[in-house]
């Protein structure tokens, strides 16, 4: 394995490694994270309500966000897999299974941590065009559940809402507010391309994304983080650069 992680904290610069069509230069999550706050530095906005954050600190008033019951994890900044790790994971052998190198005193271990082993899957779960920053607490109650339109009743059926934030929670379903629908299609559908074969996008879900792709189209910080994950991850988003080519973003 192999990590462009120094000369990335150095400016972002310009790498001279070929550029490919999917991660392979970030193979540490822990290292993906850092990289990723030099890269929203200029635009300090959390993902699906658009709070803006200081630090590790989220101004939970810039988006009109209401705790659902912890505070103190809705003010932390964390960062979000769109594509949940868990969505991926689940067809990697050692998540499901384990494998002879998951071990820790004599006792067998699989999940995420085991499925870390595989480079394929590292390589995923540190693509920083599936890495985001999130509201804490909405990272946690988002979970891994699917995207869907839940409609305007949510709160009626016992489903979650978060005051001025238009998110919501229902049924292990999750709808991210409207603005922040098209970067969740466009990365699911990046995230496919890239890694077939891998469960990310279902067959019903591809229509939801296909629509909220089309009906929310790339703005312009969409287009130019994705020319700064390129310089640092020294891979080409070709669903963002389709787009955003055509939007001459």
């Amino acid at each position: 394995m192999y990590r462009v992680f120094t000369p990335i904290l150095i400016g972002l610069s310009l790498i001279s490694t070929p550029v490919f069509s999917k991660n392979l230069q970030i193979t540490s999550f822990a290292d993906a994270k850092k990289i990723a706050v030099l890269i929203h530095k200029s635009h300090p906005v959390t993902i699906y309500c658009p709070c803006r954050y200081s630090g590790r600190k989220v101004d939970l008033a810039s988006c009109g966000y209401k705790p659902r019951k912890n505070f103190e994890r809705a003010q932390r900044l964390e960062w979000e897999h769109v594509v949940p790790a868990e969505a991926f994971g689940q067809s990697f052998k050692e998540w499901r299974e384990g494998a002879p190198g998951c071990f820790k005193k004599k006792k067998a271990f699989r999940g995420r941590k085991c499925a870390g082993k595989n480079p394929e899957f590292a390589q995923m779960e540190a693509d920083l065009y599936n890495l985001w920053p999130s509201i804490g607490e909405l990272n946690g109650l988002r979970s891994n559940f699917s995207m869907a339109e839940l409609g305007t009743a949510v709160s009626e059926q016992g489903g979650k809402t978060f005051g001025g934030c238009g998110a919501k929670i229902l049924d292990k379903k999750f709808e991210p507010e409207d603005e922040f629908k098209g970067i969740v299609a466009r990365t699911y559908l990046y995230m496919e391309q890239e890694y077939p074969g891998r469960g990310v996008v279902s067959n019903k879900n591809r229509k939801l994304f296909e629509a909220w792709d089309k009906l929310h189209p790339v703005a312009q910080w969409e287009c130019q983080r994705a020319k700064l994950i390129e310089k640092a991850q020294g891979s080409t988003n070709r669903v963002l650069s389709d787009r955003c080519r055509k939007a001459k973003l």
